[in-house]
């Protein structure tokens, strides 16, 4: 009978190299070949085995199937981060810093939900399936950490307030907000808006809260009608500033506080278009400090939260976790600090 590759007019498919076959080729046994193959020869191979068993692997184009033999044992070399949003820029380099720690042991694979949700405990149970070595997840909710209930290894990454459900790794994103509200006061404004993320997310809140309370006791006033949403989009942001603003100027609002660099953008860009100069008429200002806001036109003044150290840091303590190991402390946080630039500042 005619192969469905060959009817289709493709080539046919190569059969996948196995362990067995490498084995015959090198004239060894398959354990051989698996300890060379997982680096595991020392004392327990002999050099002559060792390069036979490589040109055999090499001659034949054999790949470790680490995951199916992982998963045979009863647990994977997976890890699973949950993250909101992935198109948010922040949360590239979170992701950097988490494959950084984990190594080339593991597998980081993501489960992702779309701009502005919260993830769902019946999609990231289905991927459990999978019995992954461990469970990242970003800026949780308690009613979906309750209702996963993982049974693994877990560590959460910027969830301040829910320490008590797992090792943690969290942002103080308060600290940088009273910075930005006391230069923005110092600058001698006196009225600003605010440019807030719809992600519902722990983290927003607090650093909104803290600008919003700081700002009050240094005599910048933020009123109710000059506090907006979007999606961390910049095309969102944009609109969502160019609808306020004429409002916002008559009002006598002469800086915008935006909870993420991305909606920064988006105001910097709305304000080009509307002629609005910056700082000069405009104070802008952002959170995260993506590396873009360092050479943006004009650069942004933001608060720097450290992504990478913060992912990082939570690969390091669930790979601790995962091997065993103790954990130093069950629970870190992270500095946030003001970097003013052109974007409110003269000098």
């Amino acid at each position: 009978m005619e192969s469905l590759d060959r009817r289709h007019g493709r080539p046919p498919r190569s059969p996948r190299v196995t362990a067995a076959m490498v084995a015959a080729r090198a004239g060894v046994s398959t354990a051989t070949v698996s300890l060379v193959a997982n680096g595991k020869t020392q004392g327990r191979v002999s050099e002559d085995n060792i390069s036979r068993v490589r040109s055999a692997i090499a001659e034949l184009g054999y790949v470790v199937d680490s995951i199916g033999s992982s998963l045979a044992r009863g647990v994977s070399s997976i890890v699973i981060l949950v993250t909101p949003d992935v198109s948010n820029p922040f949360f590239a380099n979170v992701i950097a810093g988490v494959r950084e720690s984990l190594g080339s042991e593991y597998q980081l694979l993501l489960s992702v939900t779309d701009a502005g949700e919260s993830p769902q405990a019946d999609d990231v149970r289905k991927l459990l399936a999978l019995r992954p070595a461990g469970l990242l997840v970003g800026a949780p909710s308690a009613e979906f950490l309750e209702e996963l209930s993982p049974a693994g290894p877990l560590v959460l990454l910027d969830a301040p307030g829910l320490e008590s459900y797992a090792p943690s790794v969290n942002l103080d994103v308060a600290q940088g907000a009273r910075e930005l509200a006391r230069h923005l006061a110092a600058s001698g404004h006196t009225r600003a808006a605010y440019v807030d993320g719809v992600t519902g997310t722990t983290t927003f809140q607090l650093r909104r809260e803290a600008f919003l309370a700081e700002a009050a006791s240094s005599g910048l006033s933020v009123a109710d009608g000059h506090v907006v949403s979007t999606p961390i989009d910049v095309g969102a942001a944009a609109a969502a500033f160019a609808a306020a603003w004429p409002e916002w100027q008559r009002e006598g609002v002469t800086a915008v506080v935006c909870g993420t660099d991305t909606h920064a953008y988006g105001v910097l860009q709305e304000a080009r278009v509307e002629g609005v100069r910056i700082p000069e008429e405009l104070a802008v200002a952002g959170f995260d400090d993506l590396p873009y806001s360092a050479t943006s036109n004009p650069s942004l003044t933001s608060v720097h939260l450290p992504a990478t150290p913060l992912g990082r840091k939570a690969g390091e303590q669930l790979r601790g976790l995962m091997e065993g190991l103790p954990l130093e402390e069950s629970h870190v946080t992270l500095e946030s600090s003001l970097v003013v630039r052109g974007s409110t500042s003269f000098s």
